[in-house]
């Protein structure tokens, strides 16, 4: 019967082995690596050890309840266009030029609700530009409003239903519109118009369910409790003339509405 190494017999041996190259302890009986797997065998917990916590989840905030709160904190018109410039969660800021709030005169009987921004408001950061601007302005004049006119009830506000140019001036998102929407509602009811007229393909099919323009426009509808009204948009009577007659139709229809009739 063999006797047991002492230590130093073991340190000398194992010395030894080094200095031959061995840089791994083997087992006595073989090893089948093929068997082997990468996993870590499950740890069971020490009996009253706490259970380790999992991942920490971080729930993001509704953008749309996060609009809402924001828009409804905003005392008047000024404080609503800095919380609207401020929103981080569209992205549309980061890519348009201008941020297009509103023109016109702030507490006028008529509120224009218009399409977003395209290249030419985009560049000059109003809500509508260049022969648009020129056709809309005619439009008014005809049924005695204008943009510039200093008294409420010859003036007009108008806004756009979102206020960032969209890329490419592609169709709004959905999710985008109904994120701003809160935003647009505080902004009527900050103006407070007597109406609203909803002007523009895209304002209408963001506002109002039931149809597009072609089919709802000359129809009184209600927006935020007031009288509202599809027409077309002057870039619209541009590329059609055509529809100018109907165009015709609904302002007479406004005007009869803010002269105390029923239209």
């Amino acid at each position: 019967m063999e006797s047991a190494l002492d230590y130093w017999s073991a340190r000398a041996l194992l010395d030894w082995q080094i200095e031959m190259g061995a840089d791994e302890a083997m087992l006595d009986a073989p090893l089948d690596r093929y068997t082997l797997t990468d996993t870590r065998p499950a740890m069971t917990p020490a009996p009253g050890a706490a259970a380790a916590p999992g991942p920490v989840r971080i729930e993001e905030p509704d953008p749309v309840a996060l609009a809402h709160a924001t828009a409804e904190a905003a005392p008047d018109l000024e404080a609503l266009a800095a919380a609207m410039e401020g929103f981080e969660p569209c992205d549309l800021r980061r890519g348009a030029r201008s941020f297009v709030f509103a023109a016109g005169r702030a507490g006028a009987r008529v509120m224009l609700l218009l399409d977003p921004p395209h290249r030419e408001e985009d560049r000059a950061g109003t809500p509508v530009a260049g022969p648009a601007a020129v056709l809309l302005e005619r439009m008014l004049a005809a049924i005695g409003l204008s943009a510039e006119a200093p008294d409420a009830e010859r003036a007009v506000y108008m806004a756009p239903v979102l206020p960032w140019r969209i890329p490419g001036d592609r169709a709004p998102d959905p999710k985008d519109l109904a994120m701003m929407r809160p935003f647009l509602d505080r902004h009527v009811a900050l103006a407070d118009p007597d109406v609203v007229v909803i002007m523009g393909s895209v304002a209408c099919a963001a506002l109002i369910k039931g149809g597009g323009l072609h089919r709802l426009r000359g129809r009184w509808t209600e927006l935020s409790g007031r009288p509202a009204l599809p027409i077309f948009s002057p870039a619209h009577l541009i590329a059609n003339p055509v529809a100018k007659r109907e165009a015709w139709a609904d302002l007479l229809a406004l005007k009869t509405r803010l002269d105390g009739g029923m239209a």
